[in-house]
């Protein structure tokens, strides 16, 4: 083979990028296909219709999107790579900061429910003693291991870099999101491919913004939506679990 026509070599971030395009893919085993998160009891008390949707997804990145995404850039804080130490006070902190900023109990469960799975997803994919300690220390605490928090430890493991994590995280999170709507609403392939084209303005915006975030300074504010996931278990015919 000549060198005109050989391969190039890799950059040496494509395995980053292969494997955070892997850790947001929605078909990873976590059950976030399984949730709605509140989504299918305003949908049933007609509270939310196709045609809401791009506002309504606008206004829950600058609310729940803007918690998270700073969520996730404190755990990311707390890896130090050149001496493989993690802050377990401080992550157990974080966790436990963010249970008590996710009011709805309903929303709660779903979030620790994704983090505990997305965490050990990671872990059976390799070798890495920081998420293994993590793991075990929130176990010992009897901590709730949020998804946000578990994203961006895992970010900052697998060499992510912070930014892209944060955009990562929020990209899927709307994207679940858009999925419920498939199947709770009216909404073709074409219009959710359209709308989640449309809101990644808004992600950039939302994972700039919790750049300089404390998470004790984040705060969401978006009562609809725990509303619905409250409500949920009492409906009368489900076809999610939150």
């Amino acid at each position: 083979m000549s060198s005109e026509s050989a391969p190039r070599p890799f950059a040496s971030d494509d395995l980053a990028f292969l494997r955070l395009s892997h850790l947001t893919d929605s078909a990873l085993p976590i059950g976030a296909l399984a949730q709605s998160f509140g989504l299918e009891t305003l949908v049933s008390a007609e509270m939310l219709k196709s045609t809401d949707l791009p506002d309504f997804f606008e206004g829950y990145l600058q609310e729940c999107g803007m918690l998270d995404a700073t969520a996730c850039r404190s755990a990311f804080r707390l890896v130090d790579l050149r001496k493989e130490h993690l802050e377990k006070n401080n992550w157990l902190e974080l966790n436990d900061l963010l249970s008590a900023l996710k009011p709805a109990r309903e929303s709660r469960a779903v979030s620790a429910a994704l983090g505990r799975n997305f965490l050990s997803a990671v872990i059976n994919t390799g070798d890495y003693p920081m998420l293994l300690e993590a793991r075990e220390a929130a176990q010992s605490a009897g901590t709730l291991v949020h998804h946000a928090a578990a994203f961006g430890l895992v970010s900052a493991v697998l060499g992510f870099g912070e930014d892209r994590a944060a955009l990562a995280y929020l990209h899927q999170a709307a994207a679940s999101f858009i999925s419920a709507c498939q199947r709770l609403l009216p909404l073709g392939q074409t219009d959710a491919m359209q709308i989640l084209w449309n809101l990644k303005p808004a992600i950039i915006e939302v994972a700039c913004g919790s750049k300089n975030l404390d998470l004790a300074e984040a705060s969401c504010f978006m009562p609809v939506l725990d509303w619905g996931a409250m409500e949920h278990p009492f409906l009368a015919t489900r076809l999610f679990i939150s």
